[in-house]
């Protein structure tokens, strides 16, 4: 670990993460038109964000710095992988790591790795990713921050695990053993009739205000214990680029895939951005 690393690490050690989020996320939800746009204004300039891609480029649109941060797009701004057997990818970023899981282990970063099991909070639900694989997006607070469906599925379950709310940039990544698996997260279960069961994890973050799905709403966070739901008894099926949940600022999405599922995973690079809708693999 590096001298910067270690001081970065160590300094998020101490600072009250859950009450430092909660604080920023009252702010982002304030409607005070000035207070909003210099948030907006400054978000805009300071992370270089192209508004040409927005639905709307009209401040007063946005009633709220978090509704700015999770603003629609053009419809023509993200196109979702035509190909029937097409995985797209669920969510803008860049690549953190992605490849094939060895018997329970993920990989986060160069000589650091973390369990199937730990992330889900389930050792029953991780025999489904046995030697399977899997894809980790870092999203940044200049993408988009709306997540979609990389394939056609029907949810199955959702699982709130409450934890820690560590950055999850690189250099925390490379640092900070399990981090994916320490954090907040919301583990989404489905099935696909083409690639069997497969899960998209949303991994909460330092001054994440908070993670919504459009079935489930907003998930308050470091609120309560472990959450499990059974959702299987309702139909909630969605098709491939179906918006299925957001970020209130930048966080990481985990897939994981069953062994054979699918291939190409491995072919990503560490640090490659993505867009939204693009394929990243296909099933096999």
């Amino acid at each position: 670990m590096s001298h910067r690393a270690d001081f970065f690490v160590a300094a998020q050690r101490i600072l009250p993460k859950h009450a430092l989020s909660r604080m920023i996320g009252r702010v982002a939800e304030s409607k005070r038109p000035w207070l909003k746009n210099i948030l907006i204004k400054r978000a805009i300039a300071a992370f270089n964000i192209n508004m040409q891609e927005a639905q709307s480029d009209n401040l007063d649109d946005y009633e709220s710095f978090n509704a700015f941060f999770t603003r629609t797009l053009k419809e023509e701004a993200r196109p979702i992988d035509p190909h029937h057997s097409g995985i797209a990818c669920p969510a803008d970023g860049v690549v953190s790591q992605a490849g094939n899981i060895s018997e329970n282990k993920i990989l986060q970063a160069k000589g650091i790795d973390y369990s199937v099991s730990r992330i889900l909070g389930n050792s029953t639900e991780a025999n489904h990713y046995k030697n399977g694989s899997f894809a980790t997006i870092y999203l940044s607070p200049k993408d988009y921050h709306r997540v979609h469906m990389p394939i056609t599925g029907k949810l199955l379950r959702t699982r709130y695990i409450p934890g820690e709310l560590f950055s999850v940039n690189d250099l925390t990544a490379q640092s900070l053993n399990g981090l994916f698996a320490r954090n907040e997260r919301l583990v989404c279960e489905f099935e696909s009739e083409l690639a069997g069961q497969f899960s998209v994890i949303f991994v909460g973050a330092m001054l994440v205000a908070g993670i919504e799905t459009v079935w489930g709403g907003f998930e308050q966070p470091g609120i309560g214990a472990v959450r499990d739901n059974n959702l299987s008894d309702q139909s909630l099926i969605y098709t491939k680029g179906d918006e299925i949940g957001r970020f209130k600022f930048g966080s990481t999405i985990v897939l994981l895939f069953e062994k054979d599922a699918v291939s190409g995973l491995d072919a990503l690079l560490p640090q490659a951005p993505v867009s939204m809708g693009e394929g990243i693999a296909i099933l096999k």
